[in-house]
């Protein structure tokens, strides 16, 4: 077996993937704040997708794996297969929260857009590890991997809770904390499922390096951030949220008033 090494450069990249997580997650309540109050509902969750699929998933997961090493072996990526990981990344959160909202299906919408966000980003995951391309022949532990998918669901689940219920500046701020916190283990327990040998017929890898995919994927994620983050300053946002009467035909699930 070859070793793999996780933190090559030490605890930069997992403390930098984390503060990504940690903002996408931030930015997401945010704009779900918004769609609370009603005003561009649609907008604003396209938008918390892209913060918490993009910023705080994707960006993450590529960062952290600025760190990940493969003694005496190369890594490159296929950056078509990148690319669509970001978007599965993006739409099962849109999903999830679209899900999670809708009024007519009860309860259980949570654990189901839950269960639909967890998996998908599971999905993420392994597509960008599948995008991953090596010398050395690399495989999965199954019962790690399995690990991986299961808190990806419970982290999913308690994020579009948090989406929908939480409320205030402190609040917001404690849950993009363990957001972020939930998206890194998830991260790195699919991370250590992997194992690694040398591998004597497979030829020299093709594709971008890491760091060529990095400076475009932070420019344009960067340029996204600073633009929410913008927008979010310059308008006003209701705090509470848009209820629905009792005797509404809304399909979309806000808390209501006893």
């Amino acid at each position: 077996m070859l070793e793999i090494d996780h933190f090559s450069h030490g605890w930069l990249t997992p403390a930098v993937a984390y503060v990504m997580s940690f903002t996408g997650s931030l930015l997401g309540l945010r704009c779900m704040a918004r769609a609370r109050s009603g005003s561009a509902r649609d907008g604003w969750l396209i938008a918390a997708a892209v913060a918490i699929g993009g910023t705080g998933i994707w960006v993450m997961h590529f960062i952290a794996m600025l760190g990940f090493a493969i003694e005496g072996a190369s890594i490159r990526y296929d950056v078509p297969i990148t690319l669509i990981s970001a978007l599965i990344a993006m739409a099962v959160v849109w999903v999830g929260l679209c899900i999670a909202q809708r009024r007519a299906l009860g309860p259980p919408a949570l654990f189901i857009g839950g269960a639909i966000t967890g998996v998908g980003v599971g999905a993420m995951h392994y597509s960008g590890m599948y995008a991953m391309k090596s010398d050395a022949a690399i495989g999965y532990d199954f019962w790690i991997v399995a690990l991986s998918i299961v808190i990806a669901v419970v982290a999913a689940t308690a994020a579009l809770w948090f989406t929908l219920h939480v409320r205030g500046t402190l609040a917001t701020i404690g849950a993009a904390l363990a957001m972020g916190l939930a998206v890194s283990g998830m991260h790195y327990t699919g991370m250590f499922a992997m194992h690694a040998r040398e591998a004597q017929h497979l030829h020299p890898p093709t594709g971008a390096g890491a760091a060529q995919l990095l400076t475009p994927l932070i420019v344009s994620i960067s340029l996204v951030t600073v633009m929410l983050l913008l927008h979010l300053g310059i308008t006003d946002v209701n705090e509470e949220p848009a209820y629905t009467s009792r005797g509404s035909h809304s399909d979309t699930y806000w808390p209501t008033r006893d």
